[in-house]
């Protein structure tokens, strides 16, 4: 089968065959996956050399986000994560942008920031016209010290000198720009920051503070695009044209307010954090740059917006920094962060940065559209209402049974959902009995 993110009717299969299906369209072998994922990927013995004090193992869902197209080239997408719908939800709003071209994105390069903190700084402009004029030596020390990453392609990209606290009382932040190649990169910056701090601080007359990576890497952000046409998006009960105005009304004021723009955010890293973790890397930081880069005006504002194109079309927007690796790291020792990659087949960390806030953008496309539609509730409470099932006592297929009823109820509760179990366990009884009561031979005359 050729490689296709289009599997229509997936979600109702069983575990085993969409197993043989990702094989199919990814080439990696339906037995690599099992072994990879059961028991969550990870054995305790190996857990114990990630983290201390090891007790086990926690495992979380790994789905695969369908129907995503990014620059032309279908991917499915790996995705670990706990909320119910967000997959689902991200897989339709994906198919959505599908149809109108895919999500268009693009990277710059992978470049991460190393911060020396110089205290005690008498005159800052005069030490920072000193560092600058060292600049040639200060690229020299760095690079020493991560010469394998040199030997890579990467290496120290440049310098700023910025200035904080006011005159009597300067401190002076030196950002050194490291291209980090296919590593997130944290290792590698730190090892600069320590190797290049001595001399920065002799250069400034200062003393040397903190030595550390920035988070908020805003010189490698990624940028995605998708236009949606308008009849994709009607509902039975709305046209595509009053979706979009529903969708552009939520979209101004999560701009005007921060109370929403925090919402409308944490929708859009339900679909980055999924593809983060499932590929081993740092969704901790992400978190931490993306609210940052939301911040950067001085208001905390929304990371996608949303206008009308010309033509018609509902079109989206979303810029945020994002620092993944395809190489080091857990990616090393943790099966399941390999598998991801093979799924997606990138060939670089740009690659994987670009899936992931297309991710993003089809979760806030989703999230928007639901909102400006029937509410979050109904398509959100439908599928968590099989996770309340589940935590009843609800087991096998018993679990679609009681979801439906609860859902049909109104009270997705674990409370309702028990009453249903014991409702269908009485109907069965009766039926049981009614059904023994009929093969009994009747009495002669």
């Amino acid at each position: 089968m050729a490689r296709t993110s289009r599997l229509p009717g997936f979600y109702k299969v069983t575990v085993d065959q969409r197993r043989s299906l990702m094989s199919d369209v990814t080439g990696v072998d339906a037995n690599t996956i099992g072994a990879s994922l059961d028991g969550g990927g990870l054995d305790a013995e190996t857990a114990d050399k990630f983290v201390e004090n090891v007790l086990g193992t926690y495992a979380l869902p790994y789905g695969v986000a369908l129907n995503v197209r990014v620059n032309g080239r279908d991917y499915v997408v790996p995705m670990v994560v706990e909320e119910p719908s967000v997959v689902a939800a991200a897989s339709n709003a994906a198919k959505m942008v599908r149809v109108g071209g895919g999500f268009k994105a693009d990277v710059d390069a992978p470049v991460m920031i190393s911060q020396i903190q110089l205290t005690s700084v008498k005159d800052a402009p005069a030490a920072r016209a000193r560092i600058m004029a060292a600049y040639e030596e200060i690229v020299a020390v760095g690079n020493r010290a991560i010469s394998g990453l040199v030997a890579r392609g990467g290496g120290v990209r440049g310098l700023e000198v910025r200035t904080l606290g006011s005159a009597a009382d300067a401190m002076i932040v030196v950002h050194v720009l490291v291209d980090c190649r296919d590593a997130m990169g944290a290792n590698l910056v730190n090892s600069v920051a320590e190797a290049v701090a001595d001399r920065l601080a002799e250069l400034a007359n200062g003393k040397v503070g903190l030595r550390i990576l920035s988070n908020l890497c805003d010189q490698r952000c990624v940028r995605v695009r998708c236009l949606v046409p308008a009849d994709v998006l009607a509902t039975d009960d709305m046209s595509g044209e009053e979706v979009i105005d529903g969708i552009l009304n939520a979209s101004r004021f999560a701009e005007l307010d921060p109370y929403r723009a925090a919402t409308h955010n944490k929708g859009i890293m339900n679909g980055v954090d999924a593809v983060v973790i499932a590929t081993g890397n740092d969704w901790r930081a992400t978190e931490a740059g993306a609210h940052a880069f939301a911040a950067r005006s001085g208001q905390y504002g929304p990371l996608a917006i949303w206008r009308r194109s010309e033509a018609g079309e509902l079109a989206g927007f979303l810029e945020l920094p994002l620092a993944l690796g395809t190489v080091g790291g857990t990616l090393r020792v943790h099966p399941a962060a390999r598998l991801s990659l093979e799924l997606l087949g990138v060939q670089d960390a740009g690659e994987l940065a670009m899936i992931a806030a297309s991710l993003g953008l089809a979760s806030n496309l989703a999230a928007v559209r639901a909102l400006a539609t029937d509410g979050i509730q109904r398509g959100h409470m439908a599928l968590h209402a099989r996770s309340v099932a589940v935590a009843a006592g609800a087991v096998g297929k018993l679990v679609e049974r009681v979801a439906a009823l609860i859902v049909e109820a109104r009270d997705i509760t674990v409370e309702g959902a028990r009453r249903a179990i014991d409702a269908l366990a009485h109907a069965e009884s009766v039926a049981d009995v009614g059904g023994q009561m009929s093969t009994k031979k009747a009495p002669s005359p």
